[in-house]
């Protein structure tokens, strides 16, 4: 169960990219760690870099993706992005942290939504 999890948000954070890269934006990194966690996707375009998490799921059976980032996911992000900062100068940059709500349907297709600017 575990790989297949692990394959279903592989896939959404592929989904996910790839709607940000049509968008124009370029992927700085993707699924950087720390001790703390992990920030799935790092993009930037022009002089602007997002930090997002990616939420996917199979059914809205559990709810709607993007409301498993809780306030606490939200701040976590925030400390994360500040870590990957404090490894990596961009201070020409202003930062947004963006949700990405995915949807994967049984004919293995996806449906990305973007929040932007949660916090």
């Amino acid at each position: 169960m575990a790989d297949y999890r692990r394959g279903l948000g592989d896939a959404g954070e592929e989904a996910a990219a790839q709607v940000y890269e049509a968008a124009g934006y370029e992927v700085v990194d993707r699924n950087w760690r720390n001790k703390t966690g992990e920030i799935d996707l790092i993009l930037s375009k022009k002089n602007q870099l997002v930090f997002c998490e990616v939420k996917t799921r199979r059914s809205l059976v559990f709810g709607y993706p993007a409301e498993a980032v809780t306030r606490e996911k939200q701040q976590r992000l925030k400390r994360l992005a500040m870590g990957w900062l404090d490894e990596n100068s961009h201070a020409k940059f202003s930062l947004r942290l963006d949700v990405a709500a995915v949807l994967a349907h049984q004919d293995g297709t996806f449906t990305v939504e973007i929040i932007e600017d949660i916090a």
